[in-house]
């Protein structure tokens, strides 16, 4: 121990416990089907069935100081013999260790038999049954304690003397709540029930329980409405499995409901001490309402973030909301250099490569940081981002919301940036005009993805990304180029486009993932097309397909109905399955040029399987624009809008889909989903 420390016993180490193991004792032991309104008796019912009353030592601790204390009887005569007057105390399993002792000597059982009569003599009103006294108090989870010897005390001051400390105890009345004692440890196995439901019951008050839950409806049960999305949520946390923002604003949530609730406690109690029709009534029930609509606002919010198939959602609107910064007020620009440590040999080479001024060229300031994470933050709108060879570890998320440049100064395998935590994006883009090159991203146990962009334009260029999850995803309205980079190890997709997108993928490889490229369903109506060029990729080794499409079942049905429909539809109907030949390619390249001259295909003459893997890809998106154009046309008759667009390409789609490699996939080059 350090010098000064207090040498303290051991206690029970019960705060390492699982998801599951609190799981099952709210649930099965202490809570069950009860009501809110109904916890606290659950709870006195749970904790009279295993606690120890007596005879056992503890830890008081708090935030000022702890102490050694003892939970003790008052009238250890009358409940020694209360114990052994009862049958059921005389058979129990549970029965403290030294009662056990004791009942194996004939003559001792003699003795606490006739120290029962004496008892009853001196006490004839009570029952056997009423007389089970006990120093803890179920109902108000407090328990009596008093002073061990010896006096062991532990404080930030040293004001707390064993008088001091006696002088709080009659204050307390010697009556200390569960929640701050903290069981001693004893391997004789008597008090481990003991330290287990208390532990339970800390937690759950810390933790589980709100002030205003009692308040709350009781319409389903309470361990369903609150417990189990509340208990998730904790060891979500606890595993970094929600986002580090979205951690601070329900902590920050739960503050003010707290706050909010409290002063609608305080102004409800001036109200029931007023004079009916008062003016002050008045404004404090309009204080009151306002107080009122205000917490539950709050509540709901939280509610939203406690709730497993919500919160993330909730988090995805949070993060995509980054404020852009904007210009500096003085126009100036920025290079931010980041390096763990500055050398001679890489500052020259610095100055040679990337920081030499050009003649003319107006100054620019140079700042230095040790981290990658502190250079973005600091960043304004055109600044830039020079990342040194060496590895790099974070914990946070990096939000670019201006158009900056984040470049690795070196080869991406020498520039490796490292994510740790599991709840945060990577990267996470909303600029105008983004632009990363030359560095590797490495994620571990992660459960977002690598890099989303939300909005603008990211450019990806001679990158390496190491995934854990999804890899890149690009929302709708967002645009994204990326191009001699390396995309694997994705769980999910390497490559996620939402409708209304545009995406550029050149001469990368994509592979090791569960699927290479997702395309999310563009066939709703509020969407366009994603626009998508796909050049020279080499897309290999996923589990599942090169290309997967993913659509409502919708679309196949209106593909079973092209079948027996007009000569119209049946010269749209295209192949998407076996081995087109080259005249039916050429057909398919006329049709489309006749119908929009908008849209670009690429095929090679030669009917290898990358290419009919590109031209698989390109059938599959031409057929879903045609069949949305349909339903589109089919509505605006429906509305009496006969001039419909007949266009093929109407929402002017781009796609360039050639030179690319599709090999060892699982599944295929390309497949659908349907939904």
């Amino acid at each position: 121990m350090p010098e000064g420390k207090t040498l303290f016993p051991k206690i029970f180490q019960t705060n390492q416990l699982l998801f599951y193991e609190r799981f099952r004792a709210y649930q099965d032991y202490i809570l069950a089907d009860c009501k809110a309104s109904e916890v606290k008796e659950f709870t006195a019912d749970f904790l009279e069935k295993v606690l120890e009353t007596c005879g056992w030592r503890a830890v008081w601790h708090t935030n000022v100081f702890k102490v050694l204390v003892e939970v003790f009887c008052a009238f250890p005569a009358l409940q020694m013999a209360t114990s052994f007057s009862s049958s059921s105390a005389w058979l129990r399993a549970d029965v403290p260790g030294h009662l056990s002792r004791i009942r194996s000597s004939p003559l001792l059982v003699t003795l606490c038999h006739l120290l029962v009569t004496i008892v009853l003599i001196d006490l004839p009103d009570y029952s056997v049954s009423s007389m089970r006294v006990t120093d803890v108090d179920f109902a108000a989870l407090k328990a009596v304690v008093r002073l061990a010897e010896p006096y062991l005390c532990d404080s930030q001051v040293s004001a707390f003397t064993m008088e001091c400390m006696k002088e709080l105890l009659d204050l307390k009345e010697h009556r200390l709540p569960l929640q701050e004692l903290w069981v001693v440890f004893d391997d004789s196995g008597v008090f481990d029930q003991t330290a287990l439901a208390i532990e339970h019951v800390r937690f759950f008050y810390q933790n589980i329980w709100r002030s205003w839950d009692e308040e709350e409806e009781d319409e389903y049960d309470y361990f369903v409405r609150c417990v189990e999305p509340r208990l998730r949520l904790h060891y979500d946390i606890l595993e970094d499995r929600v986002p580090s923002g979205l951690v601070v604003d329900y902590r920050n949530l739960l503050s003010q409901c707290e706050e909010s609730y409290r002063k609608f406690l305080n102004l409800r109690c001036s109200l029931s001490n007023c004079n009916s029709d008062s003016e002050q009534e008045n404004i404090s029930m309009v204080e009151g309402l306002k107080l009122y609509s205000e917490m539950e606002q709050l509540k709901q919010k939280l509610k939203l973030i406690e709730n497993p198939l919500l919160r993330y959602v909730f988090g995805y609107q949070k993060n995509s909301n980054i404020q852009a910064k904007g210009a500096r007020s003085s126009g100036q620009k920025i290079t931010h250099v980041v390096s763990s440590t500055m050398i001679a040999g890489l500052l020259r080479s610095l100055l040679t490569d990337r920081l030499c001024q050009e003649p003319g060229e107006e100054e620019r300031e140079i700042q230095f940081h040790s981290d990658p994470l502190s250079a973005i933050n600091a960043c304004f709108e055109g600044d830039t981002v020079i990342v040194c060879p060496g590895h790099y570890v974070v914990h946070g998320t990096f939000s670019i919301a201006d158009s900056i440049e984040l470049e690795g100064y070196g080869l991406p395998d020498d520039i490796v940036i490292e994510k740790r935590g599991k709840g945060d994006t990577f990267v996470d883009c909303t600029g105008a005009d983004i632009k990363i090159s030359g560095i590797k991203f490495v994620q571990h146990n992660a459960v977002e993805g690598i890099l989303i962009v939300h909005r603008g334009k990211t450019t990806l260029e001679n990158c390496v990304l190491q995934c854990e999850t999804t890899g890149v995803t690009v929302r709708t309205s967002a645009e994204f180029l990326m191009k001699n980079s390396d995309l694997y190890g994705a769980k999910g997709a390497g490559i996620e486009i939402y409708p209304g997108s545009q995406c550029t993928l050149s001469d990368n490889g994509i592979h090791h993932c569960k699927e290479g490229i997702l395309i999310k369903d563009f066939l709703d109506e509020h969407y366009d097309i994603p626009k998508i060029s796909m050049v020279n990729n080499i897309i290999h080794n996923n589990e599942g397909y090169g290309v997967v499409l993913v659509k409502p079942t919708i679309f196949s049905d209106l593909q079973e109905n092209a079948e027996d429909g007009t000569e119209e539809d049946k010269a749209l109907k295209i192949q998407t399955s076996g081995e087109p030949d080259v005249a039916e390619r050429v057909d398919l390249e006329e049709l489309i040029q006749c119908a929009s001259g908008k849209m670009e295909l690429y095929a090679r003459t030669d009917p290898s399987e990358q290419v009919e893997g590109n031209c698989e890809i390109v059938n599959e998106l031409i057929a879903a624009s045609t069949q949305k154009g349909q339903m589109k046309k089919k509505r605006l008759s429906e509305l009496g809008i006969t001039q419909a667009d007949d266009n093929l390409m109407s929402q002017e789609m781009f796609v360039g889909i050639v030179g690319n490699q599709f090999k060892w996939n699982g599944k295929g080059s390309f497949g659908t989903f349907l939904f």
